[in-house]
C-alpha cells in the first residue's frame, strides 16, 4: 500500500500495477513555457516547471512497474471550430485573438521535451478542463481494465480537480500525487490539494511522490 492522507492507497490494500494508471495532465508548452497562454495570463510557469523531475522520476517508476501512462493535451482544433462563443470571447478578452495559443496546430500543444512519451504511452486532447470530457478517456480506461488513477500535472486546481472529480463520479480510485501537480496560483493549489482530504477523503486520497515510487519499485522488483 501506499502511505496516504486521510487512509493509505488503496483502502482495501488491493493495488495491481496491471489495473493502474498514472495521468500526466496538460504538462504542454503552452502552459510551461514564458511566452505561451499561461504567461500571457499574467501567471508565472516557474512552479509548473518545478514539477518535472518530480514526474519524471513517477513516470520512470510507474514504467518500470507495468502501470499505464496517460498523457492529456488542453487545446481546440485548428478552425476553431470546437470553440464556444464564450470560449471565443474569453480568448479576445484575454489579447489572444489571432494567435495560434491553445490551438492543436502550434507547437505550444505539444508536450514540453522534458516529458519522456513513449510510443506505448496513451495521449488523449480534450477541449475542457475535465479530460473525460468529450473525449475517449473512460472507454481507453476501462478497456485496459483500469481501476486505479494516479494524479500529476497542472494545474492542480482547474484541469487536475476537475478530472479528479470526473474520475470519482465514475468509480475509479484516486491518488492525488502533492508534489507533483502545480499551479500558478499557490492558495489554489494549497486548496485543492485539501480538497482532496475532506470528508475523509471524498475525492481520493494524497500523497507525496517519494511515497508512490517507493511502492512501484516494489512492484517492479517482484517482477524481476
Amino acid at each position: 500500500m501506499i502511505k496516504a492522507i486521510p487512509f493509505d492507497f488503496p483502502y482495501d490494500g488491493r493495488l495491481v500495477p496491471q489495473h493502474t494508471a498514472l495521468l500526466v495532465i496538460d504538462l504542454q508548452e503552452d502552459f510551461l513555457s514564458p511566452t505561451g497562454y499561461f504567461a500571457r495570463k499574467g501567471y508565472d510557469p516557474s512552479p509548473l516547471r518545478a514539477i518535472l523531475p518530480a514526474v519524471s522520476r513517477l513516470i520512470e517508476a510507474a514504467r518500470a512497474a507495468g502501470l499505464t501512462i496517460v498523457h492529456t493535451r488542453q487545446g481546440y482544433r485548428a478552425d476553431m471550430a470546437d470553440m464556444t462563443p464564450y470560449e471565443k470571447w474569453r480568448r479576445k478578452r484575454a489579447g489572444l485573438d489571432g494567435t495560434d495559443i491553445l490551438l492543436r496546430s502550434s507547437p505550444g500543444f505539444q508536450i514540453v521535451s522534458d516529458i519522456e512519451v513513449e510510443p506505448q504511452d496513451i495521449i488523449v486532447d480534450k477541449t475542457c478542463n475535465g479530460a473525460f470530457t468529450y473525449t475517449d478517456l473512460e472507454l481507453v480506461l476501462r478497456a485496459r481494465g483500469i481501476t486505479h488513477l494516479m494524479f500529476t500535472g497542472c494545474t492542480t486546481d482547474v484541469c487536475v480537480h476537475t478530472t479528479l472529480r470526473e474520475a470519482c463520479d465514475r468509480n475509479f480510485q484516486c491518488l492525488t500525487i502533492a508534489d507533483a501537480c502545480a499551479s500558478g496560483d499557490s492558495q489554489a493549489h494549497e486548496a485543492a490539494l485539501h480538497m482532496v482530504t475532506v470528508e475523509d477523503g471524498v475525492f481520493g486520497v494524497l500523497a507525496e511522490s517519494t511515497a508512490v515510487i517507493a511502492a512501484l519499485r516494489q512492484f517492479a522488483a517482484a517482477a524481476r
